[in-house]
Formats: C-alpha cells, structure tokens, sequence
C-alpha cells in the first residue's frame, strides 16, 4: 500500500464522513436532513472501500498493462513542468470519463449511484457507486500512462481530484465569482447535479471547468431556475441492493428483450434512456418534448437512466 492509499482509506475516508455527519447535524436544525439517504451514502463508501480490497483488478487491467509495457517515454515527476502536465493531462482524461459516464449506459450503470440522491450534500459526494472497477473507468486514463507517467501515479493523482470535488457537493456555499470561470465550483456543480431538463449533460469537470467550456458542455446556474437534484426519475429506495444493482437489473431486462445486435449494443452504448424504437428518453429526447422552458418533461419510465450532469 502506498503512502497515498494508506491516507485515503485511514485518513480521507474517516474524515470526509465525519464533516458529511457534521453538515448534516447542522443541516438537520435549519431545514432537516433525510438521514435514510445519508445511511445510504455510508453503506456505498463502506461498501465499496471493501469491495476494492477484496477485488483489486478491474476489468481495465490488461490495457493498463499493455500499455505500460509499450509506453513512448518515462516521464519523471521531478519538476514542476512535468506535475503541470499530469494535472492538465489528467483533468482532460477525467473530463471524458466523466462525459462518457453520462452519455454511455454502460459507465452510467455506476455512474447512476452517484446521482441518486435527491439533496445535494456532502454525503452525496463520497455515494460514487460500488462496482466501478467491473464497468472499466479506468481505462480513460490509459492514454497518460502509455505516454509515460507510471500507473500508481496517474490513479493517485486521480484520487486528489475526487478529494477536491468533496466540497463542491453542497448548496450553502454561494457563487465564487472570477473563480467559476477556471475552477469547478459548488455552484458549477450543483447544475451538474440537476435533472432539470435545461441543466443534464453539463459540467463534467473535475477540479477544474476549462474543457466544459472549451467543449460547449457548461452551463451556468441560473437564479430563475433552481436545482432539481437526483435522478430525473426520482430514486425513492433507501434499499442498497435497489440503489447499487437496479440500473444493472434495468439493463438485464433490457438485454433480455433486444431482438437485434443493434439493440444490443445500443442499450449498452448508447445514452442512457435510448430505445430502439427511437421513443427513448435520453436528454435529447426530453429537451425535444419539453413543453414550455422553465418547465422539465418528466418520464413515466426513465429506467433509472438518466439524471442530471455528472
């Protein structure tokens, strides 16, 4: 174990859960907190940290391998160009994760977990799904390692980022002014986590919001239209086998009902809410229907796939 794995399971992980409990007490005074869900948070941090201790491989390691073994370079980080590259480099690799966990089902499967509480607070932000490492995110961050910074470096780097995006899960912390223009903020956040119809599919940064905006995927929250969190079907289950496994059940049936191989890989591939018949419910599929701005379409059976940006 690295000395950065040690810190986050013995030192993050116990204190990120503490200054979750202790908004939420303080919360719990002002306007009430919905405890189940922050119940539900814990058992997915606790779950997953088990998870990744008893499965250690995931479904990226032979690419993560390959490429190690035929990477262009060795790129040392012992001076302050090199660090500024892994950091650019990988908030780019994270902000394609972070599209394709939106607007591919299959990382929207884990991905979904994330966004299915319907507050937004700092519990929300360690409630990251159990299973990521059978669905492959790591694979986006491939191309970092082939180009020569080594493997625990890039994933430690990577768990830096997920830190930081810590404090950006409340609705208590204002607008931050020239700040919102380079840094992904609580406000840039908070319409990443809307299922307003105007805000899906946005913000997708890690730490930082340059490539939303140099992409066309940011939107700024408006005061005329306040956040709509969770999904854009409500997850109404504190049961953690509904929450963790029903987009995997969703997508079984799913599967199970596909008379084509184009069915079948558009269910796994395509957007999340995608159907064959080209009824779906993907965003664009709402955005279409939405009767008047200002006033979200909502559907009568999203699957439990779509959701605000994330």
């Amino acid at each position: 174990m690295t000395p950065l794995e040690h810190f986050s399971l013995f030192v993050a992980a116990p204190g990120v859960f503490v200054l979750a409990l202790i908004e939420a007490i303080v919360l719990a005074r002002s306007r009430g907190v919905d405890w189940r869900s922050f119940a539900m948070s814990r058992f997915d941090l606790v779950a997953r940290i088990a998870f990744g201790l008893l499965v250690p491989v995931s479904i990226a390691l032979p690419l993560l391998r390959w490429a190690v073994h035929h990477r262009v370079g060795n790129i040392a980080i012992d001076n302050a160009a090199a660090v500024l590259w892994l950091f650019v480099g990988q908030e780019f690799c994270y902000y394609w994760y972070h599209r394709a966990a939106h607007r591919v089902r299959w990382f929207w499967l884990v991905h979904s977990v994330h966004h299915s509480p319907n507050e937004l607070t700092l519990a929300a932000a360690f409630r990251i799904g159990i299973f990521g490492k059978l669905t492959g995110t790591s694979l986006f961050f491939v191309p970092l390692v082939w180009l020569g910074f080594d493997v625990r470096t890039v994933f430690s780097v990577l768990t830096l980022n997920l830190l930081y995006q810590f404090w950006i899960h409340v609705t208590w912390i204002p607008r931050l002014g020239w700040l919102e223009v380079v840094l992904n903020t609580p406000s840039s956040h908070r319409v990443h986590h809307a299922s307003n119809t105007e805000y899906l599919d946005a913000n997708f940064g890690g730490v930082l919001i340059v490539f939303d905006r140099l992409f066309g995927t940011y939107v700024p929250e408006r005061d005329d239209l306040p956040c709509r969190y969770g999904l854009v079907e409500p997850q109404t289950s504190y049961n953690p086998l509904r929450v963790e496994f029903g987009p995997w059940a969703n997508l079984a049936r799913d599967l199970a009902r596909a008379r084509s191989v184009r069915a079948v890989l558009g269910h796994l591939f395509m957007p999340p809410g995608w159907r064959p018949d080209g009824q779906g419910h993907t965003t664009a599929d709402l955005r279409k229907r939405q009767p008047t701005a200002g006033a979200p379409a909502r559907s009568p059976d999203v699957r439990g796939t779509t959701t605000g940006p994330a």
